[in-house]
């Protein structure tokens, strides 16, 4: 007699992965059918990345058919301070504006992208998630993974009809710069930013170089394969457990001002991992003298 107790348990732990993975994140071809679909989703455009300021004119240039644009650091972002740090969780009564501008309507699925893997596209993802939209998920790849499916694009700005969606804060956790200080004692904290500006080496845009003491390495992009798609999810389960970061465990995430780090979380969340986000990140830590900083890897 075969013995299909290893097979099983195998199976129902992939099935646990597609199951997680497909709540997070959505390929090009699938996307592509459902926008063909009798209830397409809404699709969010969130071309950003640090140090540029032409997501918008990338996005009229060509974009996912139907996509809406949506502007990271006005509309998924409340105005900097040192004391918030550089990209503050929005007011949710503006948030919730800006969502029914971009077309979101109650119990609609969304699907954000950018041109970088997600990493800016998860910012959206996980503001909808926190404030309560249940089906939000990336596109797995982005724009380059639509393209490469050959699938086209459309230039020009689209405006929608707005949606009706009403949002509340707190579905997803967050943590403060007190709790993130003793976050370790009893959980991983996971700094998401590259590793030189994790050890000090470099720091381009904060006062001060480094890290939160106790906190780990862990860049964004090695999430990522080379063709910008997230990692299978035993690869991804490795990688994160090897930090100390798996299911059962407090896990909190931080960058430099909680952009990449929703990246991170949305990660995790893709093998059933929980994550804390840290909203002020390193921008607000590092602008707080009282607030130590450790240095090297």
């Amino acid at each position: 007699m075969t013995d299909t107790t290893d097979r099983t348990g195998a199976d129902d732990v992939r099935g646990a992965d597609d199951a997680a993975r497909a709540a997070v994140l959505v390929d090009a071809v699938t996307l592509a059918a459902a926008l063909g679909g009798d209830e397409p989703p809404v699709l969010l455009d969130v071309r950003w990345a640090l140090g540029r300021t032409d997501g918008h004119e990338q996005y009229l240039a060509g974009h996912l058919p139907g996509a809406v644009y949506v502007d990271l650091d006005t509309e998924l972002a409340a105005p900097p301070s040192a004391e918030h740090g550089r990209h503050p969780l929005p007011d949710v009564a503006a948030l919730e504006a800006a969502a029914r501008r971009w077309g979101v309507r109650e119990g609609a699925a969304v699907v954000a992208y950018d041109a970088l893997g997600g990493t800016s596209a998860a910012r959206a993802w996980w503001l909808l998630r926190w404030a309560g939209v249940r089906d939000v998920r990336l596109l797995d790849g982005g724009l380059a993974a639509w393209t490469a499916a050959g699938l086209s694009l459309e230039p020009g700005e689209v405006v929608v009809e707005s949606g009706d969606v009403v949002l509340a804060p707190g579905a997803l956790p967050t943590i403060d710069a007190d709790t993130a200080a003793g976050w370790v004692q009893d959980g991983a904290l996971l700094d998401a930013r590259a590793g030189e500006r994790y050890a000090g080496d470099v720091e381009p845009v904060d006062p001060r170089a480094g890290h939160i003491p106790g906190a780990v390495s862990a860049p964004t992009g090695e999430n990522l394969t080379e063709h910008g798609t997230f990692l299978p999810a035993d690869r991804l389960r490795e990688r994160f457990r090897a930090l100390g970061a798996a299911a059962g465990a407090p896990v909190a995430v931080y960058c430099g001002s909680g952009v990449t780090a929703a990246h991170e979380v949305a990660a995790l969340a893709s093998i059933g991992v929980e994550a804390a986000l840290y909203p002020g990140s390193w921008s607000q830590w590092s602008n707080d003298p009282s607030r130590p900083v450790a240095t090297g890897r």
